[in-house]
């Protein structure tokens, strides 16, 4: 798929799977033939536009591979094609899944879009139509997703949610008559294999249901084979221009400490691209699960907490008092901290009024409004990721809030600019998800801080 370095000097086979809009089917049917391609026997490579986490949870199981993120704001545009180098090193071909509408992003030019995405992969694109309630309508909406952006190289339509054969046949015989006709790749009709569980911040996690996911994945493979052209697909990933990729910046090694990782049920959102960074800056990763285990793994200098569903498991983190104690005790000590959105409410000193872990100076609540969006931040204080000034972007993405709010980072996103998180030069907690693909020198920051505490040193 890739050759030279391990990082990936050339993109081979590609493309990326699109949708009409949010919601039209394109994470079924872009990790359906991530199975069907890898039942071939294939080694597939995933990928998901945009920041999500939830996503490339099914793109892992589907593939055996990480699941791994293309986002243009979070790492800057350059690092795309760098980045999905990386995801495709010794693979056959990378799938990449899109967000929202193809045409969708952020309104600041910061190329966020599938279609952006795809220019900068120079990736022929796919489009999933819900051809649910319309038959000819379908023609003029592809029609218009051709033709709109010419820089986008449309190579065909996948058509979702089709009544019966009639209503097939309509949609097909309209497509055939438009004035720019869009080859028909596959054709899905309504069926319960096609319907996966989900939640207020999408689909449930692969984490707990591990097993009901795996065999709903291999059942799709099988309908995706049946109902796509496969081969012609593969033509069309096959058919992208190799293209020259550099390396991503990777940080230098610092020191050598070990990082607690949250996991498990309650913790699943994380990057591996973050992972991967912490790891190149020295640091050996273990994982825990604060659902189950007692106490932090032993000998660990820091701990990150990742964002995830702990307000559905409340009752059980709270149940586990050993293991809230401990991590407390050890924060009180000097562990250094790094927590995301789920983690700064695990850290908090309740969480809808189960006690959590008490590290927070502060109250969880979960509530009925979405808070959303990308974020500028720039840190008021000193905390492991850097000095006092230290510039960061990330993503909020949450139905919660905590009282107080905190004051550590300065925020600004597309409404306005508010404060919030909580800070100290061994602790960052706050809602602000970050991606570290683009940024070496917070990985450097957060495992010489590690360092630091192993040597009983301040910073």
């Amino acid at each position: 798929m890739s050759s030279g370095s391990p990082q990936g000097r050339l993109l081979g086979p590609r493309l990326v799977v699109a949708g009409t809009s949010s919601g039209a089917g394109k994470t079924t049917v872009a990790t359906g033939l991530m199975a069907a391609f890898r039942a071939r026997g294939m080694a597939v490579a995933p990928a998901k536009v945009g920041p999500d986490f939830i996503d490339p949870g099914y793109h892992e199981l589907a593939t055996g591979r990480p699941g791994r993120n293309l986002d243009a704001w979070l790492s800057g545009p350059d690092l795309i094609a760098p980045l999905a180098g990386r995801a495709a090193a010794g693979a056959d071909v990378l799938v990449v899944e899109g967000v929202m509408g193809l045409f969708d992003g952020a309104a600041d030019g910061s190329l966020s879009s599938t279609a952006d995405i795809a220019g900068l992969l120079d990736a022929p694109v796919v489009l999933v139509v819900d051809c649910s309630s319309q038959a000819a309508s379908v023609a003029a909406l592809v029609h218009g997703f051709a033709t709109f952006d010419p820089r986008v190289r449309l190579a065909g339509v996948i058509l979702n949610r089709l009544g019966s054969d009639s209503h097939e046949q309509m949609v097909r015989d309209a497509l055939a008559k438009a004035p720019s006709p869009v080859a028909v790749l596959g054709a899905l009709h309504r069926d319960e294999r096609l319907v996966w569980r989900d939640r207020h911040l999408g689909l449930v996690p692969v984490a707990e249901r591990p097993d009901e996911v795996a065999a709903g994945l291999s059942a799709l493979a099988d309908l995706i084979a049946e109902r796509c052209d496969l081969d012609e697909l593969l033509d069309i990933a096959a058919s992208a221009p190799a293209l020259a990729v550099g390396k991503v910046p990777m940080p230098n090694v610092v020191g050598r400490a070990r990082i607690a990782v949250a996991g498990g049920r309650a913790f699943t959102f994380s990057y591996r691209d973050n992972v991967e960074a912490l790891e190149a800056a020295g640091a050996e990763i273990v994982a825990f699960d604060p659902l189950v285990d007692e106490a932090l793994p032993p000998d660990v200098d820091a701990l990150v907490v990742g964002g995830g569903f702990p307000e559905v498991m409340v009752e059980q983190l709270a149940a586990n008092q050993s293991l809230r104690s401990d991590v407390r005790a050890r924060i009180d000590e000097g562990l250094v901290v790094w927590a995301e959105c789920g983690g700064l409410l695990w850290l908090a000193a309740t969480l809808d009024g189960h006690s959590m872990v008490g590290a927070v100076a502060a109250d969880g609540r979960m509530t009925e409004r979405l808070t959303l969006g990308y974020r500028s931040a720039v840190q008021t204080v000193d905390t492991p990721l850097g000095p006092a000034g230290t510039e960061l972007r990330g993503h909020e993405f949450h139905y919660s809030t905590v009282e107080p709010s905190g004051s550590t980072l300065t925020l600004t996103g597309r409404t306005g600019t508010h404060v919030g998180g909580f800070g100290s030069p061994r602790l960052l907690a706050s809602y602000l998800h970050l991606h570290l693909g683009g940024r070496p020198d917070l990985a450097e920051a957060f495992v010489d801080a590690a360092v630091a505490a192993r040597s009983g040193l301040s910073r």
